[in-house]
């Protein structure tokens, strides 16, 4: 009997053992921050539940301080996550190294925003899905506009109406007003470039800030500081735009969806609208920038068919319907372009709408600074400040911007 019983606790132990063994953990690697707390609950909500019958556990585990170094790190030393964030931007790096899948011919790319795909295609080879998005538009104070009574900005504005608007707004309140706030950052100006028909990089991978093209939307960024209209942030006290907006003396700023969870918390009782970004006068066309992270899976990882099926989880309709209507993020497949989410007419979903919408509408960019990382932005910004501050002509600062840009790009 005494030897039954030994038999079958062996044969427990060793079922046991099997099952643990059975047993595949995915580990995900992310931002710290908040994200711990809203990928852990897409993680408990979604996937989990999802592969439970498949004995996938998965684990996120953030990455403290710089990401990009961090990632870098775990990739070479092959620690990191199966899956894990890839930051458009800083792509290119992370594609040399070869550490990351593409993803030709596993995931479907189909059902995602063309822009985010290409934000993350490289001569054929997609290598990430955009987990969200955002792009940027124009926020407006609803009570400055109706003191100064002059009509909202609207989809229809071009860069010379809406010019005009904010001029108008600063004459009609005078000195203690201001129709926009300018923040020296080619992040909040490039869009201009981008629909007055300028190209980032040429074949070579060079820049121009010379072109016709560039010089022609810096100039219009720029001018519409001309007589105080438009504002730095810092000339304010604020250090960006949409500290700008909530101050009540701002008629307008230039931001993504990430200014409706600060505007709640910072300035409830303001009242604002959005707006597409105007439209260039001679071609017509919108611009923006696309700024995004992708979910990518470790071409390393020894678990492959389980990092696919994360990845089609924390991407899948159910999970970016979550996002949305939580007001986490825009989230990034097309589909949900027509989503009754986005059809609502308060302020943040109106303001969700509309950068959704500059996903797909005009020429459309990924916020990128090539294959020489972010130092690539330094000589724009420095161009930027300079005009705004009233201590270069935009003539003298772009030439020298592109002799900056000369020196960091044959480095």
């Amino acid at each position: 009997m005494r030897n039954k019983m030994m038999l079958g606790l062996m044969l427990l132990a060793a079922a046991a053992t099997t099952q643990a063994a059975a047993q595949t953990t995915i580990k995900i690697n992310g931002y710290a921050g908040q994200d711990p707390a809203i990928v852990g609950d897409l993680i408990n909500r979604f996937v989990k539940p999802a592969l439970a019958k498949d004995k996938i556990n998965v684990t996120y585990e953030p990455l403290q301080g710089d990401y990009n170094q961090q990632l870098t790190t775990l990739l070479a030393a092959g620690n990191a996550g199966d899956v894990f964030y890839l930051p458009a931007e800083t792509l290119d790096g992370f594609v040399a190294t070869g550490k990351i899948l593409p993803l030709n011919g596993v995931v479907a790319t189909g059902p995602y925003i063309n822009s985010l795909n290409a934000a993350f295609t490289r001569n054929g080879k997609t290598y990430a899905i955009a987990k969200d998005f955002n792009t940027l538009a124009v926020e407006y104070n609803k009570a400055v506009f109706d003191e100064a009574k002059v009509a909202y900005p609207d989809n229809t504005d071009t860069w010379s109406s809406l010019q005009t608007k904010l001029t108008n707004v600063k004459k009609a309140l005078g000195n203690d007003y201001y129709g926009i706030c300018l923040a020296p950052d080619y992040a909040r100006m490039g869009q201009f470039a981008f629909a007055a028909g300028w190209k980032p990089f040429d074949s070579k991978g060079k820049t121009n800030l010379l072109d016709p093209a560039f010089v022609r939307a810096f100039n219009y960024f720029t001018g519409l500081a001309k007589n105080k209209v438009g504002v730095q942030p810092s000339e304010i006290s604020q250090s960006w735009s949409g500290g700008c907006l909530g101050t009540g003396k701002v008629a307008a700023a230039i931001e993504g969806n990430w200014i409706v969870g600060f505007l709640k918390d910072n300035a409830p009782n303001l009242k604002y609208g959005t707006a597409l970004i105007p439209k260039d006068d001679k071609t017509g066309k919108r611009g923006n920038f696309v700024y995004t992270v992708g979910w990518a899976i470790n071409s390393g990882t020894k678990n492959k068919a389980a990092a696919v099926k994360v990845l089609n989880i924390l991407t899948s309709p159910q999970v970016q319907q979550y996002v949305l209507e939580q007001g986490l993020a825009i989230p990034s497949r097309t589909s949900l372009q027509s989503n009754a989410f986005l059809k609502k007419t308060d302020a943040g979903a109106a303001n969700s709408k509309a950068v959704f919408d500059g996903a797909t509408d005009g020429t459309v960019r990924p916020y990128y600074f090539g294959v020489q990382g972010p130092d690539w932005i330094k000589p724009i910004n420095t161009a930027l400040a300079a005009v705004l501050s009233g201590q270069k002509s935009s003539a003298d600062a772009l030439k020298q911007a592109q002799s900056e840009m000369n020196t960091f790009q044959s480095r």
